[in-house]
């Protein structure tokens, strides 16, 4: 395949992404020999957290993670044209990146026009922030049950739900399942 024709993914994250969940994608799209471009708010080192669950803890615990230095542009350097399909970090980077007009416009252009958006954990905060759930299937982290609901869409608490062009998940543990139907819908 020449590099032309190669499926173009474009990641976006930002500080505080989920380790697991920016890693992982990044080098299982590369293996499956597509092009990936990644943006954040702005073109540097990011900082991934690691979220984990401790015994007596309520809720998952953060610690800092490996620093992901692949970010290729800014927000709001990205043409979206140029690209087949969109992945959503989690972590609570979704939660800060959602505020960027630029990312709004990126994210748009790919329900507009159909292409595969995959989102996972946090993620969905994302789609839920820009009125794109509403009459929708998805998943996300189980706190985000009454977000999800609350912009219109059905929360389905399984491990990857496949709704048209958007395919969310819950979180890393459903990493290999979200991406086996990505890669499904970016091959198509």
């Amino acid at each position: 395949m020449r590099k032309r024709d190669m499926v173009r993914v474009l990641m976006v994250i930002g500080d505080a992404a989920e380790a697991q969940e920016t890693f992982y994608p990044y080098w299982r799209l590369k293996e499956e020999g597509f092009e990936v471009h990644v943006a954040a708010p702005s073109k540097k080192v990011v900082f991934t957290v690691v979220h984990d669950f401790e015994p007596g803890w309520e809720t998952y615990t953060e610690k800092p993670g490996y620093r992901f230095g692949w970010v290729d542009m800014a927000f709001k350097d990205v043409d979206p044209t140029k690209y087949d399909g969109l992945y959503i970090t989690g972590g609570r980077a979704p939660e800060y990146i959602r505020t960027y007009p630029e990312l709004q416009k990126i994210v748009k252009h790919f329900f507009d026009t159909n292409k595969p958006v995959a989102a996972i954990c946090h993620g969905p905060l994302i789609i839920t922030a820009y009125g794109l759930a509403k009459g929708r299937k998805m998943t996300a982290y189980g706190v985000l049950k009454a977000d999800v609901e609350g912009a219109g869409a059905t929360y389905l608490d399984q491990e990857v739900v496949v709704d048209g062009n958007l395919i969310t998940s819950r979180a890393w543990p459903d990493l290999p399942a979200i991406m086996r139907e990505f890669i499904k819908k970016l091959k198509k």
